[in-house]
């Protein structure tokens, strides 16, 4: 597997914990920056990550700010992206099955790094499941489509 990931200075320190471990796991990890605690804005390395899924270089992505929060709106700007904002492991799991998600945000401020970790394990152990969540999917699909028709 092969997997993007970007922080903002906030969660710069988590991030790179997050890349040893998830390296330690034999997954490919690109890191599209911040590449240092300098200030930074979220919304650059949330479009990086989401535009290496877009583009097929990367099955899935993991970003961190402050709460998670505002890397995630972020990246949910872009078609065909499914961010989540998650500080424990259920909605993680959860919206990779129901969700589909491709995209996994996390705070440094709200979460501690054994927590990430229970987090990413089951993000990336849980599958979609398909059927009416699919067709959520697709709804969700038309509504990003239908706002670029308009555009």
């Amino acid at each position: 597997m092969k997997m993007a990931i970007g922080s903002d200075h906030v969660g710069f320190d988590m991030k790179s914990g997050i890349i040893q471990y998830l390296s330690s796991q034999g997954i490919e990890v690109i890191d599209v920056g911040t590449n240092s605690s300098t200030r930074t804005d979220y919304p650059i390395y949330a479009r990086k990550v989401a535009e290496s899924i877009i583009a097929g270089e990367v099955e899935l992505g993991i970003l961190i700010c402050g709460t998670g929060i505002g890397i995630s709106i972020a990246a949910n700007k872009m078609t065909g992206i499914r961010a989540v904002a998650c500080s424990e492991p259920y909605s993680a799991k959860l919206s990779r099955e129901h969700n589909n998600t491709n995209i996994l945000a996390m705070g440094a401020r709200v979460i501690g790094s054994e927590m990430a970790k229970m987090i990413i394990d089951q993000w990336l152990s849980a599958r979609f499941e398909g059927g009416r969540h699919q067709e959520r999917i697709d709804q969700i699909s038309a509504i990003e489509h239908s706002q670029h028709m308009k555009g």
